[in-house]
């Protein structure tokens, strides 16, 4: 009988936390929930630490942990408690842990992250903003350990997964054989839209995805084309392509997730239809692939078509904020992330209008005086001084001009 592997899912009441424990139950014969990590949803982290029998929880938001404590208190003797920032840590680092899955949104997921690989973990990363705020960080720890990073964001998995056969082959040069990676985007929901009919966007609109089921925040960066820019930063560091080889395609069908170009002229893709259970299993079971049996096998016949068009950059321009960001390197990517944070949480407050999100990304960006990344502290000044000067950007953008 085989040995389970022992999953670490901080981020478990999200909605790729949920998924990876719906893998866990298709799979609980190779797989064991070790611990489990959410910010604030004492409800749902209990009722899945009961369920999958964890051994240890870590809730971020401290003021709700006496309360989580009541209601798991009879689940188990041996549950540990842990909490805050470095409760996540904690959990990223256990002994007995195999795999670390980083699904909490924002930079919270940077310390871990480079707290796993130093201890040689396989870390499953579904967090764009780690490598986004940290690549450079991230990605020179991973040089000096022993460590695994597997991502699951569909479309670099897709690509992980096209780059596999060719990194067996001739990994020394794998770099010279890739001429260009293209990540496919769906569209979101305002797909084909110009500028002025962007303007009174509602947030029921932005929320509104044709395709995937998604929170809040990530749902609106659909929308606004900035999930994909932050696809671009993390591309660049996950498989080291210059940023001008990266491209972007709309795919309203959702089926291609990324392609990537040889040097010879020749493109491999990977096809599934639409499912966050998929790249999140193969970060689980690779080199191996295990059965799915939540995914819809792909029928290409009942498809029909599928059909790509370039993104309008004019209207898009998250596209090109995060081309600059990379380009002039340091801390901007950290300016772009957190800018883009604070927009969107306005946005959902209603204090700025739609195209107001980029607008404001787009001054801080101006802004900012770029310094070299070179700790976890410069990363979290950068991260900090986006966010006030976003906020007094904010309110010029909304001050009436004579």
């Amino acid at each position: 009988m085989l040995k389970k592997k022992k999953i670490v899912i901080l981020g478990s009441t999200g909605s790729v936390g949920q998924s990876a424990l719906e893998v866990v139950k298709q799979h609980q014969d190779k797989l064991e929930v070790l611990a489990l990590a959410a910010n604030s949803n004492v409800d749902l982290l209990a009722q899945q630490a009961q369920e999958f029998k964890a051994r240890y929880l870590s809730l971020s938001d401290t003021t709700k942990l006496e309360g989580l404590n009541a209601k798991v208190a009879n689940f188990n003797q041996e549950l540990q408690l842990r909490s805050g920032e470095q409760g996540l840590i904690e959990l990223a680092t256990l002994e007995e842990a195999d795999i670390i899955l980083i699904a909490i949104v924002g930079i919270a997921g940077l310390e871990p992250t480079l707290a796993a690989i130093e201890q040689d973990k396989r870390v499953a990363l579904a967090s764009k903003e780690v490598l986004v705020v940290g690549g450079e960080l991230v990605m020179s720890a991973l040089k000096d350990s022993q460590a695994e990073l597997i991502p699951v964001d569909s479309e670099h998995s897709a690509i992980f997964q096209c780059l596999q056969l060719e990194s067996e082959l001739e990994s020394d040069n794998l770099s010279r054989q890739v001429s260009s990676l293209t990540l496919t985007a769906s569209g979101g929901p305002f797909f084909g839209w110009n500028s002025a009919q962007l303007e009174n966007v509602t947030l029921a609109q932005a929320l509104k995805h044709p395709t995937w089921d998604m929170g809040q925040k990530i749902t609106i960066d659909s929308a606004t084309m900035f999930n994909k820019g932050l696809e671009m930063i993390e591309a660049k560091w996950l498989f080291d392509i210059d940023i001008a080889n990266i491209n972007v395609v709309v795919h309203p069908q959702s089926i291609i997730h990324s392609m990537v170009e040889y040097c010879d002229g020749s493109s491999l893709a990977q096809l599934s239809m639409p499912s966050m259970t998929l790249p999140i299993l193969y970060a689980f079971s690779y080199p191996q692939r295990w059965e799915n049996c939540q995914n819809t096998p792909l029928n290409l016949v009942q498809l029909q078509q599928l059909t790509f068009e370039d993104v309008d950059e004019q209207t898009f321009p998250a596209i090109s904020l995060a081309r600059k960001s990379i380009e002039q390197g340091g801390t901007l990517p950290v300016v772009y992330n957190a800018a883009n944070e604070v927009a969107v949480e306005l946005f959902i407050q209603k204090e700025i209008g739609f195209n107001q999100i980029t607008a404001l990304v787009q001054q801080v960006m101006n802004q900012h005086q770029v310094q070299p990344v070179d700790s976890i502290d410069s990363i979290l000044q950068a991260d900090q001084w986006a966010r006030e000067q976003s906020a007094i950007e904010a309110q010029l953008l909304l001050t009436p001009t004579d």
